[in-house]
């Protein structure tokens, strides 16, 4: 049994927002994280004042790679108006603003402030492919980065062993593309609004228009394999299996439990968190789990005094296709190898029972890394409050939520479960 962890006071979500999620030229970062605290700021029923935030905790990565600049903490301090209160960026690779989210609650339970902002941004669009994806790397462990390894490689070695290991195919993956696809048009900040069978009909009329013939797809299967519009990266992953590159932004409002109702009639409670770390893959026992996952697991779930099937839905980190599958078992709401079944029938679906990235997930939603982790708690709250409108799950009852966050080949790992009361 987990130690069971308590805070030294209860931390409480008012506010959350979220830019839309894409590629924007002509936006910078400062533009996307403006969008998403203008939406924060409007989600705060009673009213906020900037003015009474104490601290900001912002998570990015690697702008200062991929846009020469650093020190996000104090400009963004300055963007929203809150300066000189202090200022603090977290870099956890993909995990970086979840790392925000944990450091914010730590200051509030401490006592120290009661009311703190947290997000996230990233900016990607204005390097290439290839520039980006080396920027990436820089999040693997130097053994893996020698052998060549990006992020493509990495997930496709995961897929190969988890195939090898349990039986599953690429057939498998594509139910996890095709049900990420289907959440994602009911998602209006989603970066891919569409379903694998909108794709599959924008490219017939895009080939019927250039007097090209038009395969004969049967079904959405059958268009992800064809290797012409679907290619392989690094097999036995392709493109549909992999997030895109992405700018986006979030943000949080978090406040002390005692204060909450000052700022909603709905708040929604920190129940559980836990955060882990991992080795590298040269010195893992299998590559068909992720350590740090399961300790996080393990660490929210004994503070929340809960266990997996309490959790009702979940954000996890799909930055590839086989990456759900494998955190769905790690998290314990499936078996380890029966994760790719629970998808195949079904299980993770909207209307399923235990509905996973209601969102579209990293693959469709985007995935800017250093806002993803903050903007799976937006949704994860979004879907508490009942305010998810076309993709809101069924569920009359919908009380425990979480959200799953991983950085680098595992090396960093958040779990947080949200609930209402």
């Amino acid at each position: 049994m987990a130690k069971r962890r308590k805070l030294g006071r209860g931390v409480a979500v008012v506010g959350a927002g979220m830019s839309r999620f894409g590629m924007f030229r002509d936006r910078d970062s400062k533009d996307l994280f403006a969008e998403a605290f203008r939406d924060m700021t409007a989600s705060v029923d009673k009213g906020l004042d900037p003015a009474d935030i104490d601290a900001l905790y912002l998570g990015n990565f690697s702008n200062d790679y991929f846009m020469r600049q650093s020190h996000w903490g104090p400009l963004i301090s300055d963007l929203v108006g809150i300066t000189p209160k202090p200022a603090t960026r977290t870099e956890g690779a993909c995990a970086s603003s979840a790392l925000a989210f944990r450091e914010g609650v730590f200051a509030i339970a401490s006592g120290f402030y009661d009311i703190v902002l947290v997000g996230g941004v990233e900016e990607m669009s204005k390097r290439t492919t290839e520039e980006v994806a080396e920027g990436l790397a820089l999040a693997t462990v130097p053994y893996e980065g020698k052998a060549g390894f990006t992020f493509p490689g990495v997930f496709g070695a995961v897929a190969t062993a988890y195939f090898e290991k349990y039986g599953a195919g690429r057939e498998h993956l594509m139910n996890v593309t095709i049900k990420s696809h289907e959440n994602a048009p009911l998602n209006p900040k989603a970066q891919y609004p569409y379903t694998i069978r909108d794709m599959m009909e924008a490219k017939k009329a895009s080939l019927e228009k250039r007097g090209i013939p038009v395969p004969e797809w049967e079904d959405e299967k059958a268009f992800l394999r064809d290797s012409k519009v679907n290619p392989v990266v690094a097999w036995p992953m392709h493109l549909y299996d992999c997030c895109p590159i992405s700018d986006g932004a979030s943000c949080m409002l978090l406040v002390a439990e005692e204060i909450a109702k000052n700022f909603t009639d709905e708040p929604v409670y920190l129940a559980g968190m836990g955060q882990g770390s991992g080795r590298g893959f040269h010195a893992s026992e299998a590559l068909t789990y992720f350590e740090a996952t399961r300790y996080a697991a393990k660490e929210a779930y004994g503070m929340a005094g809960m266990g997996p099937e309490d959790v009702q839905f979940a954000e996890v980190h799909d930055c590839f296709s086989i990456a759900e599958i494998i955190h769905i078992e790690d998290l314990g709401f499936f078996r380890e190898g029966e994760g790719y079944k629970a998808v195949e029938e079904g299980r993770t679906r909207l209307a399923g029972p235990k509905p996973i990235n209601t969102s579209g997930g990293l693959k469709c939603k985007g995935h800017p890394v250093g806002a993803t982790g903050i903007s799976q708690l937006y949704e994860v709250w979004t879907q508490l409050r009942g305010k998810a409108g076309a993709r809101q799950i069924p569920n009359k009852n919908l009380r425990v939520g979480a959200a799953h966050n991983l950085g680098g080949t595992g090396g960093t790992c958040t779990f947080t479960i949200l609930e209402r009361r």
